[in-house]
């Protein structure tokens, strides 16, 4: 479990939820359902990696 409270975890989870989030917005993606589908993964992933910063920081308090 502290593998994943690691800063470079973190840093990961919020630049993959921020790569699919732009996939998302690309012309190439012709189907709306992908497209949702990526642009709600990337929110997710974004998310995540806040609320484990914030219990990062809580935790060291």
């Amino acid at each position: 479990m502290e593998w994943i409270l690691s800063r470079e975890i973190v840093i990961t989870m919020a630049l993959l939820g921020a790569t699919a989030s732009v996939l998302a917005t690309l012309p190439r993606i012709r189907s709306a359902g992908l497209a949702r589908s990526l642009n709600a993964a990337g929110y997710v992933l974004m998310g995540t990696s806040m609320i484990i910063f914030i219990l990062i920081g809580l935790r060291s308090g």
